[in-house]
């Protein structure tokens, strides 16, 4: 009897498993499906796509678009420095901040810390608007045309945060009275026995800056004038807005013919080529911090 019914219960644990796999798997396929047209854009020919429209296998396999993308290395090598420096920078300066207050905040013997909880809570609410942050950043801080006008507004997250303290107030506060207790001040503490018991809160914050700077563009577009300070969503926007433009002038009858054919001009498959370019190599580093990401982005979803 407890042997048919141990059957019967590993039977329903397989079905269970196959359905979940499955569901899972089609999931995993529909998002799959968007970045694969997204591909098979950048390698098929313009005429193809006008007639046929995208599809998951390249058509007319081509790569003009790349080349036409790369066809000053220079320009696009100047961008990637500029967002791989702002983003490595970025990252572990905003980690170390955000790590630092978490730690002060989630620290009972600390008297002001429900205050400023507050104070950090309160900006998520309102905030003084783009006016007043054009001129702190422009003309008050003579941040304009500086690396620093895009490194600073997303150096500190509150969301980040909260996310951070939460993981830090869940550790033991044995552990941290028995390193006061062996002689150990605030920063060996922070740095020797919370930070590596925090990784998964690290992974997952450090994930949400890098990304946030990766894909920045706004700074750019407000701050910078010097071209070869552009980051490289920035250079994409800009890429973008010449096809536009190239389309409405050709639409509107103010280019000659003779102009257009000497023009190589940007096309559908370009686009699909500058989106590879510029979110590759970022989708490439979420596997290293996956199994730390999806540990952190469930803190207290399950109380022992």
């Amino acid at each position: 009897m407890k042997k048919s019914h141990k059957i019967k219960k590993s039977s329903d644990v397989i079905v269970l498993n196959i359905m979940a796999y499955t569901f899972c798997g089609l999931i995993g396929l529909m998002c799959l499906v968007p970045f694969l047209m997204v591909i098979s854009g950048s390698l098929s020919t313009e005429s193809a796509i006008m007639e046929n429209g995208f599809s998951i296998l390249p058509q007319g396999f081509t790569l003009e678009a790349y080349k036409t993308v790369f066809k000053e290395p220079i320009v696009i090598l100047r961008a990637y420095g500029t967002t791989i420096g702002l983003t490595l920078v970025g990252t572990l300066v905003g980690l170390l901040m955000q790590t630092m207050t978490a730690y002060v905040l989630s620290r009972k013997e600390f008297e002001w810390r429900n205050q400023f909880s507050f104070f950090f809570y309160f900006t998520t609410l309102f905030s003084g608007g783009l006016v007043p942050y054009y001129v702190l950043i422009n003309s008050t801080l003579k941040l304009q045309d500086s690396y620093l006008a895009m490194l600073i507004p997303l150096l500190f997250s509150v969301y980040n945060l909260l996310i951070m303290k939460s993981y830090i107030s869940a550790l033991p506060d044995s552990l941290i009275d028995a390193a006061k207790i062996d002689g150990c001040g605030e920063f060996t503490i922070l740095f020797r026995i919370v930070m590596p018991m925090i990784k998964p809160a690290l992974a997952t914050v450090g994930l949400f800056i890098a990304l946030a700077y990766w894909n920045d563009w706004y700074n750019a577009m407000l701050y910078i004038k010097d071209e070869t300070k552009f980051p490289l969503q920035y250079f994409l926007y800009q890429k973008i807005n010449n096809i536009e433009a190239y389309k409405k002038l050709i639409s509107n009858g103010n280019v000659s013919s003779s102009v257009v054919s000497s023009m190589s001009l940007p096309t559908q498959t370009l686009k699909m080529a500058l989106t590879i370019v510029v979110t590759g190599p970022i989708i490439l580093a979420y596997p290293i911090v996956q199994k730390y990401f999806v540990q952190g982005i469930t803190i207290g979803a399950v109380k022992g």
